[in-house]
């Protein structure tokens, strides 16, 4: 597999998600961030070049891959002795990682600023290549490799991955007069939502900037890309979940204790 840049959407406020001090991304998920459950799964299939593009609380993402390695890994902190440098402490990691290395680069990309014109901030540093785009709040046990397969064979500039999910609510039937005919709990809807997991191609970046620089990438952009039969659809028939609001958070700590449904690596 190639090392794909990957595009982590992170800058939204969350305003679904509730008045919060922790920014949804950072959420903890058995005991790791959501983010980085996200990460994980483009890891599995050796893509570790990611390129955050952050908003709102940026500076929690910030913080917590500054830190990355005093909280995950065994620290040994080495204070006015032999061991120090020049009087000042010294820090040695021991043991391994959980994955291979990462690159994560972060670049702030406003507040208030549309996913397209965020991408088009982060066009240096994703090289002259196609690359994946990914939201900060959705995982799934999506097989990446197939993703890829998929992309490349029908040659067109855009591919979205395809989700179905149950209603929150349950469907009912029923005659003129009242007689229900059918009664459904939690039906799974009959169309394709949005999963994220993206992958474009460099042309697209270009598109962009020539056309949509101030425009939203889903209500603008894609449209066009669909007209011009320039946008695919991989349907993924597996595990998904984002979460857009407490509710969610709480369903995906239930399912990771429960048998970690995403957890491709």
């Amino acid at each position: 597999m190639n090392n794909i840049p990957v595009v982590i959407m992170c800058g939204g406020s969350g305003t679904r998600f509730g008045n919060t001090l922790t920014k949804k991304e950072l959420v903890d998920i058995g005991g790791r961030p959501l983010l980085w459950h996200v990460m994980r799964i483009f890891s599995a299939y050796g893509h570790n070049r990611f390129v955050l593009a952050l908003g709102h609380m940026g500076d929690q993402v910030r913080r917590y891959f500054l830190e990355y390695e005093v909280m995950t890994r065994d620290t040994t902190i080495h204070l006015a002795g032999a061991e120090s440098e020049n009087g000042r402490s010294r820090l040695t990691f021991g043991g391994g990682y959980e994955h291979d290395p990462w690159e994560v680069t972060m670049v702030d990309t406003g507040l208030e600023t549309g996913r397209a014109a965020r991408l088009l901030q982060l066009e240096p540093y994703l090289g002259n290549g196609r690359f994946f785009v990914a939201y900060g709040e959705a995982v799934a046990n999506i097989n990446l490799r197939e993703l890829e397969v998929f992309h490349t064979r029908h040659g067109k500039m855009a591919t979205v991955t395809g989700i179905r999910f149950a209603s929150q609510y349950g469907k009912i039937e029923a005659d003129a007069d009242g007689t229900i005919t059918e009664f459904q709990e939690k039906p799974e809807l009959p169309y394709w939502v949005n999963g994220g997991f993206m992958l474009f191609e460099p042309e697209f970046m270009t598109l962009i900037r020539q056309h949509y620089h101030e425009n939203l990438m889903e209500t603008d952009l894609m449209p066009d890309l669909m007209a011009a039969q320039n946008l695919m659809l991989y349907r993924h028939n597996g595990y998904w979940q984002s979460m857009k609001t407490l509710k969610d958070a709480l369903k995906l700590k239930d399912d990771w204790q429960q048998n970690q449904p995403w957890k491709v690596w």
